[in-house]
């Protein structure tokens, strides 16, 4: 880490970097947004990875974090972070004993979308001595994992009302699939129709004398929409702080945060450039990264090892070794492949963060 207090511009490369300036108004754009909306604000930090920005997040608002698997939220307790949402099924006899471990040292919660599967978290709990808290997830819409809103829902809800070892908590949904839509107000229709989803099971729960204290749902890509509909209490948004290119495709109107520093490797032609970055530095199958300070820019295509970027007009300006910063497609698929973030202010490094989540996969 003897980068520190150097020029960002003398990294090796590829180096991955945040402005830390950006993120900062990021966060506190973010927080300011979900207050105004009366929610609390639980960043998904799956794609962020990094305890001392999802600390960033903390101080700048967020009151919990989320995360997808338990080794994620090893790792954010070890870090300190006490609050913790776990918004996947967590079902193998190994990551269920991982999961009431962790519970003594943070108030960690989990999703469940099957009977069996919360007994046997309740189980494991029990004979731990602790109590695990549990949402049920609710598929209203994205027909990935979550159980049918309304009645079925409520069937699981007594389950796990009646289930020692597990605390009923709250109901989630991800209303993700509405990102297809182009369309603005299509896309506020489907989220409203979704989240309705949502609010009409837990309005089912009470009726039942079921307390649900927890209403979650929302991610980046409906972060203009899903905290102003009555009834949610929190957003899972957390991706938008670095504003990749992906997101900005999702609609998220905050700055660029994150950035790819690279190296013109080759210029084989006039109107060709090589970098050293592939696919195995950014992520490729969504958004393209986009380059920064070149005009008439076609493509910038992700081979294994290396970017090409492709111009509509011959410009010779690069050279072979200048260095170049990118936006990343997507940050989720980016952060992981890095074993450190450095933390850029005014062109000169102020942190060198350890990715502490990467490889966290179970």
């Amino acid at each position: 880490m003897n980068d520190i207090g150097s020029a960002k511009n003398n990294l090796d490369t590829p180096a991955l970097w945040v402005d830390l300036d950006a993120l900062e108004r990021n966060i506190a754009a973010l927080a300011a947004h979900f207050t105004k909306a009366g929610v609390g604000w639980r960043p998904h930090t799956k794609g962020v990875k990094t305890p001392a920005i999802v600390h960033k997040m903390l101080k700048g608002g967020a009151f919990g974090v989320t995360c997808a698997k338990v080794s994620e939220a090893e790792v954010l307790a070890a870090a300190g972070i006490g609050d913790i949402l776990i918004a996947n099924q967590i079902v193998t006899p190994h990551k269920i004993v991982r999961l009431v471990n962790l519970r003594p040292q943070a108030d960690v919660k989990v999703l469940v979308d099957d009977v069996d599967n919360a007994s046997a978290i309740g189980a494991a709990a029990n004979a731990k001595g602790v109590v695990v808290g549990v949402l049920i997830e609710v598929n209203t819409g994205m027909e990935r994992s979550g159980v049918a809103p309304g009645e079925a829902t409520l069937a699981l809800a007594k389950h796990i009302a009646s289930t020692p070892g597990i605390r009923l908590m709250g109901l989630q949904t991800w209303e993700g699939h509405n990102l297809s839509h182009t369309d603005p107000s299509t896309k506020q229709a489907g989220i409203v129709n979704s989240i309705g989803q949502l609010l009409d099971s837990v309005q089912l729960c009470r009726d039942h004398g079921l307390a649900i204290e927890i209403v979650s749902a929302g991610g980046s890509g409906t972060y203009a929409v899903t905290p102003f509909i009555k009834g949610v209490t929190e957003i899972e948004a957390g991706g938008a702080v670095f504003c990749d290119m992906m997101y900005q495709e999702w609609g998220v109107a905050l700055e660029p945060a994150l950035f790819l520093r690279a190296t013109v490797t080759s210029r084989p032609a006039p109107d060709r450039i090589i970098l050293d970055c592939g696919f195995k530095t950014m992520t490729r199958g969504f958004a393209s990264p986009k380059l920064l300070g070149v005009d008439g820019v076609k493509s910038v295509v992700l081979s294994a090892e290396h970017g090409i970027v492709s111009l509509s007009q011959a410009n010779t300006t690069l050279k072979i070794g200048d260095g170049v910063d990118l936006i990343p497609g997507y940050s989720d698929g980016t952060v992981f492949a890095h074993d450190v973030i450095y933390g850029v202010r005014n062109g000169q490094i102020e942190a060198a963060w350890p990715v502490l989540g990467r490889g966290k996969f179970q």
